[in-house]
């Protein structure tokens, strides 16, 4: 295995670069106490893979589409020989390594008999429930190679106390396998340690194949190693040797074995990270889906997913002097600041980062709360309270309840009616069902897991500007839409939001149809008109 040389004769890069952050377990006053249960890294993952078990059976809520549309739908059109392919399929902006994970566990369950409906619905984020433990096992070992173990524990306290991680993590999202690529990829680079030449060149290897990797599955991942890999351009002596003999080499198979892969699946050879980057950033074609200020990230997003770890998070990147990690934060959310359109779950693998941050801080606090009272008398820490005890109850009386919630309660509605009509389609209770809502508002075969006709409403961006979609259409005329969509031909079931519903009821009335089941959705509206109720009509026998 090949050693750096020693400091002694190694050409050192500019000093913000590789500042060595405060190790709060080695400063003067402080008696390194390591716990017995967070002496064994076996220990830590086993409490992270219950907690994130736990965290994913609590997520009854609907978030993003992609989640289902963009990995389940197409993973169960894999494995079962139907499901609904988004128009991203047909354009070949979408590499099907992600959704093949969950082909795989489709197969298992189908294998075992086990695709049931309580199965179907709660699996996929099981299994993400795993990998997301073993982001939190890295992010644990990421904060301890940089800050020591002290910070690492309180780094992971952050981690599992925030709300958004809470929200996001285990939802099959591709940016939560992103998340948790970044976090292992981050621990194996050596510019990213506090010491980068004494950790062996052969780790950062292992980092270049999970960037690959992480960039095969999610291009725009992009944006994070090149920081880090021009970060260690410039820490490291032989650069040319990195570039030519590692970063080529590693990043064309890596990049080659995904192209084979997308071939077998699509057919023909498709370069998939070349037509998104077209689509995302040359044309700005993810404009059609709205567009935001540049600063929302900044005054809003990634604010907004920090919620009240921000001031903790802001302190600890102050005390700590890890400008690297700071400016990797800064760097990814100025360039997703360029593009018009913007969400949180695309700077989810940075929020990770802010958090360690936070543990930064709140051991600095515990330190202080111990030297107070080892400075005063035996008795002066019942005078008052510390003030990492305070923290700890305001970071969890904020985050507690916004992340129950979010995962228990606005916007569940969509969830839990196609859990139902999964139910009664089993029970041969349903025969079609036409969905007068948003496209892609809820999930779709993957949880209803029935073969019977279904129809959504057409969303997908049109070659020239200005061209309403089919979801416009509807929201202009909705009587005369579905009358021209339904043509003398009726479903089963029509699922809809009681804001359409208004609209609609006399229609639907007049058309046989009798309303049997409404799921509460929402107390507030997000982007449209407060949609608080999903409906489900059946057409009467």
């Amino acid at each position: 295995m090949n050693q750096r040389r020693n400091a002694s004769s190694k050409s050192q890069p500019t000093k913000p670069l590789i500042t060595k952050s405060p190790d709060i377990s080695k400063q003067k006053g402080y008696k390194s106490q390591k716990s017995n249960f967070f002496s064994s890294e076996k220990n830590i993952f086993t409490l992270c893979l219950a907690f994130r078990i736990a965290n994913s059976l609590l997520i009854r809520t609907y978030f993003n589409p992609d989640e289902h549309w963009q990995a389940l739908e197409v993973a169960h059109r894999i494995v079962f020989g139907y499901g609904h392919l988004t128009w991203e399929w047909r354009k070949g902006i979408r590499s099907y390594f992600h959704p093949l994970l969950f082909a795989v566990l489709y197969k298992v369950l189908a294998l075992f008999g086990l695709d049931t409906p309580w199965f179907m619905a709660h699996a996929p984020r099981l299994l993400q429930a795993l990998f997301s433990a073993v982001g939190d096992l890295y992010f644990y070992r990421l904060s301890n190679a940089i800050f020591g173990n002290f910070v690492a524990k309180w780094a992971l306290f952050s981690q599992l106390a925030n709300w958004f991680m809470f929200f996001c993590f285990n939802r099959t999202l591709s940016n939560s396998l992103e998340t948790v690529l970044t976090l292992v990829g981050l621990y194996y680079w050596p510019c990213m340690r506090a010491s980068p030449s004494k950790v062996p060149l052969v780790l950062r290897k292992w980092g270049l194949a999970i960037a690959a990797l992480a960039c095969a599955i999610r291009p725009t991942s992009a944006i994070t190693w090149v920081y880090v890999g021009l970060l260690e351009l410039a820490v490291t002596r032989d650069r040319l040797k990195f570039l030519v003999l590692e970063v080529v080499p590693i990043g064309a198979l890596v990049l080659g074995l995904s192209c084979l892969l997308d071939r077998l699946m699509y057919g023909s050879w498709v370069i998939v990270p070349l037509n998104f980057l077209k689509f995302n950033f040359l044309s700005s074609g993810g404009d059609y889906y709205g567009t935001h200020k540049w600063h929302w990230y900044f005054s809003q997003g990634f604010t907004v997913m920090l919620f009240t770890f921000l001031p903790f998070s802001i302190a600890g990147s102050i005390k700590s002097k890890c400008w690297k990690l700071s400016g990797l934060i800064a760097w990814v959310l100025i360039v997703y600041s360029i593009q018009g359109h913007k969400e949180f779950r695309f700077v989810l693998p940075m929020l990770p980062i802010a958090l360690m941050f936070s543990g930064y801080s709140l051991s600095v606090m515990a330190k202080s709360d111990s030297d107070s009272r080892r400075k005063g008398s035996p008795n002066s820490h019942m005078k008052r309270p510390s003030k990492v005890g305070f923290a700890i109850f305001f970071l969890l009386a904020t985050n507690i309840p916004m992340a129950l919630y979010m995962s228990l309660v606005h916007q569940r509605g969509t969830e839990d009616v196609m859990i139902y009509l999964s139910k009664e389609a089993q029970n041969e209770k349903v025969k079609g069902i036409l969905f007068l809502m948003p496209c892609h508002a809820t999930p779709y075969y993957s949880t209803l897991h029935y073969d019977l006709p279904m129809r959504i409403l057409d969303c997908s961006p049109s070659e020239e500007k200005g061209i309403p979609d089919e979801s416009d259409h509807f929201m202009m005329d909705p009587v005369s839409f579905v009358t021209r969509m339904t043509n003398g031909s009726l479903p089963s079931h029509v699922v809809l939001f009681d804001s359409e519903e208004k609209l609609l009821r006399d229609f639907l009335i007049s058309h046989s149809f009798t309303e049997i089941r409404r799921f509460f959705h929402a107390h507030f509206k997000v982007d449209r008109d407060l949609q608080a109720s999903v409906v489900v009509y059946a057409l009467a026998n």
